[in-house]
């Protein structure tokens, strides 16, 4: 069993924020090892990427804590600019474990630095439909995605609904300071 962890939310430097969610293994061993490395950052992306495919190579694992193992990996590569790469674990996990919103919510984000958002959107869409524990993230990326396709109301109802469901969520308050509410 997985549950999803910590939610590190960036901009790139182009200003394209996403998010990225970790997802946890319960256990220990090297895929405990690539959890860590991908929720506190402590080695390189690339140390953290030859620790996931360790663990995915060599250890026995539970179908969720594989698929988590994926996500992770996968996430280590969409920091590292290894969108393609990502987006191929992200497949993976998904079909592992179709049900863990976390990987749909990353694989919107690796979608959304491509700047392909319609497929961004079909992604978050699915993250929110699951009901992921960074739903909040889901609505943010969900936001981006939509105000890039010109569907501006979409986007401020998305950012809104991501501070009703985090109201500490500065980069959404701040994303909703951007717009002008008219009648």
């Amino acid at each position: 069993m997985i549950r999803t962890a910590l939610l590190a939310a960036s901009f790139l430097a182009i200003g394209v924020p996403a998010a990225s969610a970790q997802v946890s293994v319960i256990g220990g061993g090297i895929a405990r090892d690539c959890y860590e490395a991908a929720l506190y950052g402590r080695v390189s992306n690339q140390e953290g990427e030859r620790i996931c495919t360790k663990a995915i190579e060599a250890e026995l694992m539970k179908m969720g804590n594989r698929a988590a193992t994926y996500t992770n990996r996968g996430v280590l590569r969409m920091r590292s600019g290894d969108y393609d790469g990502a987006l191929a674990d992200y497949a993976t996990a998904k079909n592992m474990k179709p049900e863990f919103g976390a990987i749909w919510l990353n694989e919107g984000a690796a979608y959304i630095f491509l700047k392909d958002f319609d497929s961004a959107l079909v992604s978050l869409d699915k993250a929110i439909e699951l009901d992921s524990e960074e739903l909040y993230a889901a609505y943010y990326n969900r936001a981006i995605a939509r105000e890039n396709t010109g569907d501006l109301a979409g986007a401020y109802m998305d950012f809104q609904k991501a501070v009703e469901l985090n109201p500490e969520f500065e980069r959404a308050k701040w994303q909703l300071t951007r717009f002008t509410v008219s009648n």
